[in-house]
């Protein structure tokens, strides 16, 4: 009778290997991150994928099965955090909270956020309601884990609690933490987007693409993250996978932005173009004028661009949206000292200033004006600019 207990709570009723053990690991929480990222976010917070009701209801079973989230709840608090990214309403600022609190104790800022039924009521609205929804899944979430760990522990004795364990810290820590917190305080950035989003790398495999989190910000809508050539995105090609059988519809993706030749003037297709790539247009200016003539004025002064602290370049990018007051002071003194980047920066905020407006006509003249201006304002990386962005248009993707 010992020997049995002994032998249950060793290897349970599998007797799985060791392999078998990491492999059970590996395939529960992938399925878990695809959970979420390609049903809880892509598909159900912003509408970019649909899924076969069969693999739907799958994905939303699972997410309650292995971390206890309700969808309402998960796409509530995620429509929030666009709404009102990097502000005190925010749920999950590392601008607001600090990168410790949100890297290491995002979970906690999820389940402060869930309590308010305010932001339940008013971003989750589209979300199922079904019996399974409002008896099961959203009454007892706890359930969900609780059942898992059942499960677990029968099949594999205490490495299931093992594994169980470490299911319960890598998905938070991934998801709450490092996505939510490193996805808006480190990494590179392919668009210039009216938050602190990155790209952490330009390879999204261990959370399901969501690593590529600046080129989701930027087009939040679009299934596919990936925006660049190099850059991969796991998530994409699973929906690719569901697409061939079926199993999904994709309803948006990101268009990308074209260039048509000698354009004398900038015309609707141009407007729709900016309308669409706004934050594609501000990466454009910062690489194609701010970039080189901040470089020309080190060189002038014989000095090197890299003495020039990234902070203060990231600024430039921004138009020192992210600085506090000393130091958006101090660049603004920079700046004034030197006309040539005070003259890119004027016109970097004409052009921000001029693609928030909603009144087509008046952003065509607009920009009609503003690309007459800099072709005559003596700078040649602002003249070539103004050049390249009457061509701008729409290409949609296949």
């Amino acid at each position: 009778m010992f020997d049995s207990l002994v032998d249950f709570l060793t290897n349970g009723l599998s007797h799985a290997s060791w392999p078998m053990l990491v492999l059970c690991f590996l395939v529960t929480s992938q399925l878990t991150i695809f959970s979420v990222t390609l049903y809880l976010h892509r598909s159900q917070a912003h509408r970019g994928v649909d899924f076969h009701p069969v693999l739907a209801h799958f994905f939303r079973f699972w997410a309650w099965f292995t971390t206890a989230m309700v969808t309402k709840e998960w796409v509530a608090i995620h429509r929030k955090h666009h709404a009102k990214c990097e502000t005190v309403e925010d749920p999950h600022s590392p601008q607001i909270y600090g990168i410790r609190k949100v890297l290491l104790d995002g979970v906690d800022l999820y389940r402060q956020a869930r309590r308010d039924p305010s932001i339940t009521e008013k971003y989750g609205r589209g979300t199922p309601s079904d019996w399974l929804e409002r008896h099961v899944y959203g009454r007892h979430p706890e359930l969900g884990p609780t059942l898992l760990l059942f499960a677990l522990f029968a099949l594999f004795g205490l490495w299931g609690v093992v594994i169980w364990a470490a299911q319960m810290i890598w998905i938070p820590l991934m998801a709450a933490g490092v996505i939510n917190g490193l996805g808006h305080w480190w990494g590179y950035r392919n668009v210039e987007s009216d938050d602190t989003s990155t790209n952490l790398t330009p390879w999204g495999l261990i959370v399901g693409g969501e690593e590529l989190h600046n080129n989701h910000h930027a087009f939040p809508s679009s299934a596919k993250f990936s925006l660049r050539r190099f850059e991969f995105d796991i998530g994409w090609m699973m929906i690719r996978i569901f697409s061939a059988v079926r199993l999904a519809k994709v309803m948006r993706v990101a268009p990308s932005l074209d260039i048509r030749e000698d354009v004398h003037a900038p015309d609707t297709d141009t407007i729709k173009a900016l309308l669409t790539h706004r934050f594609q247009v501000m990466t454009d200016y910062f690489r194609g004028v701010t970039l080189p003539t901040l470089r020309a004025e080190f060189a002038h002064a014989g000095d090197s661009i890299k003495g020039f602290p990234r902070r203060m370049r990231a600024a430039l990018s921004s138009g020192g949206r992210w600085l506090d007051n000393d130091a958006r002071e101090r660049l603004g003194n920079w700046i004034n000292q030197r006309p040539a980047m005070a003259t890119v920066m004027e016109y970097r905020a004409r052009l921000h200033h001029l693609m928030e407006g909603r009144n087509g006509e008046a952003m065509l003249e607009g920009l009609k004006q503003w690309c007459r201006e800099a072709e005559e304002s003596g700078n040649r990386a602002l003249q070539e600019f103004a050049l390249r962005i009457k061509g701008y248009r729409l290409a949609h993707a296949a």
